[in-house]
């Protein structure tokens, strides 16, 4: 995989990394400087590969690059090349296919209906499993993305429209996806039947947009109109017209409750709540949970801050920015050496030493998940003469994998997937270390706790509870049983 640093992450990887974001303006008369935008306001989504593809009533144009949206997108020459009132683009982080620019998105292909592009946040769990039947029937595949499975499929479906064509394709899908397709004859969005990945609706003048965020909408200066429904496909023709489908019934929705405690921006609404006020009730239920005796609070930032703000109020102990980050630390810095490699933490976070000196501090960040990085803060604190440093996360202990668009290390390297409480604790060296709860979590978003029986989100990295059917790890875990291979296990 191609060496690039998310400018929200550390050196080692250690966080949770979303797959990727979309953008589709359609009925636009700059269709592709305002995809541009959007893609802008969804850098976080995804650092690796940006594309655009246009379309000007006759030939469809495509533009994509390695690396940000500003460097492939900032001239007036590479908006030129994509003309038309319709476009669509993705930023991506790669994990289903790996990197290179044959994987980039949107994918095309010329149908015997025409052109068809997609762009695609999420991951399809029986990709594998679909892309051997294809193969066998003559598929010839271009990339090694499992978005690439869903144009096959549209392409071998014997119906006659091309949204009908498009559900059937997806009625064979396992997982999770968030879809912006371009055709001759319009633009169609959809979710998949849970609503896992997050898309919304837009306005703009006689333009309808699509986004992975409201805060894309806002960027380009669009009206939020409403969250496409789980299940839901959203066709829009050139004459303006939207038709709405819902194929699949009615199904209990289960979006990922992951885009409140990190993934989307604090600005953006999701699941009609602002993200920014569930991060800090997130912190106000870990307060009442896991009180501490402190001096200071001090988030990590910068995704520790809303929940840090939430744990001061309710806790009564000051918030202080007891960490500063470093804003210009980006993909193209000079790495250190071997032997300098461990102090890479602190090219992004510094201590405010005569700050935290002497002082019990309590520290809030989003989540753990290898723990490296959370070693190394409260070795910083320390360093920094800190009396105490207690850690509060603000989710549950994450302790299982993501098969749906998050790039998540394998279990065996979960810091919870492979210890209790007390070892990892211990390991990261904090004097205490808690985490909020699964029903203080669900509080937080509007809930009263997580019901048991039919949960309002998916929360399968913290509960192992998956919402669907995992074909493809179900087929690796007996490939790697008949090896004698060992496995984690899969709740």
């Amino acid at each position: 995989m191609t060496n690039f640093t998310h400018p929200f992450l550390d050196l080692d990887g250690d966080k949770l990394r979303e797959e990727c974001g979309v953008f589709g303006v359609i009925n636009g008369a700059e269709a592709a400087a305002t995809c541009a935008l959007g893609l802008h306001a969804l850098q976080h989504r995804g650092q690796e590969a940006v594309g655009i593809t246009s379309f000007d009533g006759a030939e469809f144009y495509t533009r994509r690059g390695l690396g940000h949206v500003a460097e492939n997108f900032a001239t007036g020459e590479s908006i030129a090349e994509l003309p038309g009132h319709m476009a669509a683009g993705h930023v991506r982080y790669s994990t289903t296919g790996g990197a290179g620019l044959r994987n980039v998105q949107p994918l095309y292909a010329d149908l015997a209906s025409g052109g068809f592009a997609v762009a695609h946040n999420g991951n399809i769990s029986n990709s594998r499993k679909l892309r051997q039947e294809l193969v066998e029937k003559g598929a010839i595949f271009q990339s090694t993305s499992d978005t690439e499975v869903i144009i096959h499929l549209v392409a071998t479906s014997r119906y006659p429209t091309m949204l009908d064509k498009l559900v059937d394709a997806l009625r064979l899908v396992e997982g999770a996806y968030a879809l912006i397709v371009e055709t001759p004859r319009g633009m169609i969005a959809c979710r998949d039947p849970m609503g896992i990945r997050p898309l919304v609706m837009g306005k703009l003048g006689d333009a309808t947009i699509f986004a992975s965020e409201t805060v894309a909408l806002d960027v380009v200066g669009a009206e939020f109109v409403r969250q496409v429904d789980p299940g839901e496909f959203v066709e829009v023709d050139f004459d303006g017209t939207i038709r709405t489908h819902r194929p699949f019934g009615n199904i209990s929705p289960r979006p990922c409750i992951f885009e409140h405690v990190y993934f989307s921006r604090p600005d953006s609404i999701f699941n009609k709540r602002s993200v920014y006020e569930s991060r800090k009730n997130i912190g106000i239920e870990l307060a009442k949970e896991m009180p501490c005796e402190a001096d200071l609070v001090v988030p990590v930032p910068d995704s520790g801050v809303p929940a840090a703000i939430g744990y001061s109020q309710q806790s009564g102990i000051p918030f202080e920015l007891g960490i500063i980050r470093s804003h210009y630390v980006g993909r193209t810095f000079i790495q250190p050496s071997d032997g300098a490699r461990h102090a890479g933490v602190k090219r992004k976070h510094n201590a405010n030493r005569l700050l935290v000196e002497g002082k019990r501090i309590v520290l809030i960040d989003d989540s753990i998940v290898r723990g490296t990085t959370s070693l190394k803060i409260v070795q910083m604190m320390r360093d920094a003469g800190a009396k105490e440093v207690h850690f509060r996360v603000a989710s549950p202990p994450t302790g299982h994998g993501c098969y749906y668009g998050v790039d998540t290390p394998e279990r065996s390297k979960l810091l919870a997937g492979r210890m209790d409480l007390a070892a990892m604790r211990e390991f990261i060296q904090a004097d205490s270390l808690a985490f909020v709860s699964i029903d203080g979590l669900y509080r937080a978003v509007g809930l009263e706790g997580r019901d048991e029986g039919c949960p309002q989100y998916c929360d399968a990295c913290f509960t192992g509870d998956y919402p669907t059917s995992l074909t493809d790890l179900a087929a690796k875990k007996d490939d790697d049983a008949q090896l004698d291979l060992p496995v984690g296990k899969v709740a």
